[in-house]
């Protein structure tokens, strides 16, 4: 009994290492409709808290939410971003499956740098490859990247090369990770090779399984 006590009051003790899951399903005026860890929309006002997370600020159809003293920027509809509720939070996923969607691509929601985006396989691209438009919404300092040329059909354009503290897809994050943005626009973030490098891909019909390689 006496250990049993002392596991169960460790266990009380123990910093939390799991997460969130968070969505934006709207705005009401000056209120967003949050989902929190799949529970109903819970309508939060600016600066207000709900299940640990803190409504910061609303610009159009961009939240912002605290987590932890943590920062992130939801789009309304996007897919749930998780968030963590610790410093000692882990990602330690090391599969992601994905389904193949209108016209054979493979499209799913991931993060970069922690921001929610909109991914395409792209099995032909050197790097995670984004619009200029698309790195400044979530906050890339693309300019203090090396710059390069690239080729497009109108010609040679100038492009940025710079690396990502980190790109999620599913429960696997990934560190270090190329990218090139372009200023030609884009509809998607091509996830590229700079991140399926990291992986064993196997395609099977319309579904595509990515190991990570270790």
């Amino acid at each position: 009994m006496r250990t049993a006590a002392r596991f169960l009051f460790a266990l009380l003790l123990a910093p939390a290492v799991w997460g969130q899951t968070v969505a934006v399903n709207g705005t009401l005026g000056d209120k967003v409709l949050l989902i929190v860890d799949g529970d109903f929309p819970k309508s939060v006002a600016l600066g207000a808290t709900h299940m640990g997370v803190k409504v910061v600020s609303m610009q159009g159809d961009t939240v912002v939410v605290e987590v932890a003293g943590k920062k992130m920027s939801l789009r309304v509809g996007d897919a749930p971003a998780s968030v963590g509720t610790g410093a000692g939070q882990q990602i330690s996923g090391s599969r992601v499956v994905l389904t193949a969607g209108p016209g054979g691509h493979f499209v799913s929601e991931g993060q970069i740098n922690n921001r929610v985006v909109r991914f395409m396989v792209d099995t032909g691209a050197t790097a995670v490859s984004m619009g200029v438009a698309e790195a400044e919404r979530i906050g890339l300092k693309y300019q203090n990247g090396d710059r390069v040329q690239m080729s497009t059909a109108n010609g040679v354009v100038q492009g940025w090369r710079l690396t990502l503290d980190s790109v999620r897809l599913g429960d696997v994050m990934v560190s270090g990770v190329d990218a090139i943005v372009s200023p030609v626009s884009m509809p998607y973030v091509l996830l590229g090779n700079s991140f399926l490098g990291r992986f064993q891909m196997n395609r099977t019909n319309d579904q595509m399984v990515l190991d990570r390689r270790f």
